[in-house]
C-alpha cells in the first residue's frame, strides 16, 4: 500500500490517477477520516479523454482520475482508496492507496 502526503491551500486541487481493473469487476472506493470537511474528493474519470468502452479490451487496466480539493485551512484528512469488487464485500481489497492531506492557508 502506497502512502503519499500532500499539502494543499484552501481552494487548491490535487489530481490523483489510479490504475483500475474495472474490466475485471473492481472499482475504487474512498473513505475520508480525520477532518472530513477539510477536503472534497471527486471522480472525474468520465470527463475528458477516456476511450469509449468499445475500445477497451476485456481485462484491460483502466485509469481512474480523482481530484482532491482543499477546503478548510488548518485541516488534516486521510483518504483511503481501496480497490474492491462490490459483489464480494467480504474479500480483502485488491489494492489500496492512502493520501494524507494537510490544508494550509489560502490558495494562490
Amino acid at each position: 500500500m502506497e502512502v503519499r502526503k500532500v499539502a494543499l491551500g484552501a481552494g487548491e486541487s490535487y489530481e490523483l490517477r489510479l490504475t483500475g481493473r474495472g474490466a475485471r469487476g473492481y472499482v475504487w472506493t474512498w473513505q475520508v477520516t480525520g477532518d472530513a470537511d477539510a477536503v472534497s474528493v471527486s471522480d472525474v474519470s468520465d470527463v475528458g479523454e477516456a476511450p469509449p468502452p468499445a475500445e477497451v479490451l476485456p481485462g484491460a487496466p483502466l485509469e481512474r482520475t480523482y481530484v482532491v480539493q482543499g477546503r478548510c485551512p488548518g485541516g488534516r484528512a486521510r483518504i483511503r482508496f481501496a480497490q474492491i469488487r462490490p459483489p464480494y464485500p467480504q474479500e480483502a481489497p485488491y489494492d489500496e492507496f492512502v493520501l494524507e492531506v494537510e490544508v494550509t492557508g489560502g490558495g494562490h
